[in-house]
């Protein structure tokens, strides 16, 4: 019998992937950590691996190297579930010799059943090929039913664990805020993350889009403040905390079947410096967002008097007229009463301007930013918008 493994430490989605595989005659069997994960591939022996790159202690780009430094298991399928917006965790997992790198918040029980068969051919079956044969026209379309039903049934039970999930997501956010030394605040990045992660990959397999996407953009967040210390400041704890309460949002205005496209997006980025102005377009890129840039706040009027806007990004330190004189102004124009403006200011002044009169601003956010952060803020006031209906024509 053909015989898969399993690395994943989110044993709904782990169980839900064994079930589709076992139904299909595949030996299964899963580890929820990279040092369990090893130990069973030695003895259990199988011939392909799914390997979420996201597991506690090691990491699945570690495990994966150390498969591939074994001689035994050197040249076995290893098929990784990453997420999205953390793509360099995705191109170290290509590096180390991944075979396919799937996006967890995309990836179906079907989907991974298709790649083990495109892999591996069907499972072994006690049946004839003779019967097999026979029935696999009315089979198919009994798992065309099936996956509909599934589909269904899990989004109900992701759903109605929303409200629970919120509370115990705002209480770790909580933790965080009352952290009084590097340690334990990393201690409690680590475990908002470890719900995040959670989150992600079960509102993607439920089909609740834009809380995975969303999700997907808070994790690769939380991920870095905890990797890189150095990077966590009073603007990135701001953030992960203000996206905690938007998930409360998303969790009752994104959750309707209809909810889960949104129309496309369109950004102003106004900005003199052309490095950073670059920084906040390649930040919106990696949500798919699209955005124009300009240096020139006179520029960025005239676009304003002409054109729809979801959301616009303001330098607060511009020569001729800065961030904040921009914000005035954009609010005289009826089309943008109510556009979310969100200033970018040196980090140095980022509790003091938070203060202020911001001029009919939403958000700030302080220089230098990390990408990630960016676009979690730029995801959350578009969606906003978009939910809520200010975000339309």
């Amino acid at each position: 019998m053909k015989k898969i493994l399993i690395i994943e430490d989110d044993k709904v989605l782990a169980n839900i992937y064994r079930n589709k595989l076992a139904v299909e005659h595949y030996q299964v069997e899963v580890a929820d950590t990279g040092e369990t994960g090893l130990a069973r591939m030695r003895t259990f022996k199988p011939h392909m691996i799914f390997l979420d790159l996201v597991l506690p202690q090691m990491s699945g780009v570690e495990v994966l190297r150390h498969i591939r430094s074994e001689a035994d298991f050197a040249k076995i399928p290893v098929v990784v579930f990453s997420n999205a917006f953390l793509t360099n965790a995705v191109q170290e997992a290509w590096k180390a010799g991944a075979t396919k790198c799937l996006s967890k918040a995309d990836c179906s029980p079907k989907d991974v059943l298709e790649i083990a068969q495109q892999t591996l051919g069907p499972g072994d079956s006690r049946d004839s090929q003779e019967t097999r044969q026979a029935s696999k026209k009315a089979k198919a379309s009994a798992d065309a039913a099936g996956d509909v039903q599934f589909q269904s049934d899990l989004r109900q039970t992701v759903v109605e664990s929303l409200p629970a999930t919120v509370v115990a997501l705002r209480g770790s956010v909580q933790q965080l805020s009352r952290a009084s030394d590097e340690v334990t605040r990393l201690k409690e990045i680590y475990e908002l993350h470890r719900r995040i992660h959670a989150l992600y990959g079960n509102t993607g397999i439920a089909g609740l889009v834009l809380i995975a996407r969303f999700s997907g953009a808070l994790e690769a967040l939380l991920k870095e403040m905890y990797e890189k210390p150095k990077n966590i400041s009073s603007s990135s704890l701001r953030t992960a905390a203000a996206a905690v309460d938007f998930l409360g949002f998303l969790f009752k205005a994104g959750i309707a079947p209809e909810m889960q496209e949104l129309s496309p997006a369109q950004i102003l980025v106004v900005d003199d410096e052309a490095i950073s102005r670059r920084a906040i377009v390649y930040s919106l890129e990696k949500a798919e967002l699209s955005s124009i840039g300009v240096s020139d706040p006179n520029e960025a009027m005239n676009l304003l008097s002409k054109n729809h806007y979801d959301l616009v990004f303001l330098d607060v330190n511009m020569p001729e007229m800065n961030g904040f004189e921009v914000c005035a102004k954009l609010r005289k124009i009826p089309q943008h009463l109510k556009t979310p403006v969100l200033f970018v200011t040196a980090l140095s002044d980022f509790d003091s301007r938070t203060s202020s009169t911001m001029a009919g601003g939403n958000d700030f956010i302080g220089k230098p930013f990390l990408f990630i952060e960016l676009t979690v803020k730029a995801l959350m006031h578009v969606m906003r918008g978009k939910l809520s209906g200010t975000g339309t024509k």
